[in-house]
């Protein structure tokens, strides 16, 4: 997604319409991840080199916090605890991923190439959100 796009997508006069859109596109992409992680976990975990019980548990786990990111991004004004924890959390599985390529995985050449490009995209979500979040706060 190229940053003039993510710039018009932020456009706005109104900071919290900013973060909830934020919230909003991060609750869609981790809850469709999770989604095609549960209905195609074998193959996927053969394409990734990841185990299909690590990648259907993953997927439960990221469809329901999509799920809640979503229910977060439809509040009026989210709490500011509540998108932090959001933040960190996206953080967190980022810095997780990376390390999981490391010290756990033993992946395909699609996963190594896939687990950092996901790991970006979500340290990117948790970048907007908490830039977001201070034009919140100001």
């Amino acid at each position: 997604m190229s940053a003039t796009l993510l710039a018009g997508f932020a456009r706005t006069p109104v900071p919290q319409l900013a973060l909830r859109r934020f919230l909003a596109l991060d609750a869609v992409v981790t809850t469709a991840n999770g989604l095609a992680y549960v209905a195609f976990s074998a193959p996927l975990g053969r394409l990734l080199g990841v185990g299909p019980g690590l990648l259907l548990a993953l997927g439960v786990l990221l469809a329901l916090y999509g799920a809640a990111v979503g229910l977060l991004a439809s509040r009026r004004r989210p709490p500011a605890l509540a998108v932090k924890a959001v933040v960190e959390t996206n953080y967190a599985w980022a810095a997780l991923s990376l390390v999981s390529l490391v010290v756990w995985f033993s992946p395909t050449p699609a996963g190594t190439v896939w687990i950092p490009a996901q790991a970006l995209t979500v340290a990117g979500f948790a970048l907007l959100q908490q830039l977001a979040l201070r034009s919140v706060a100001e």
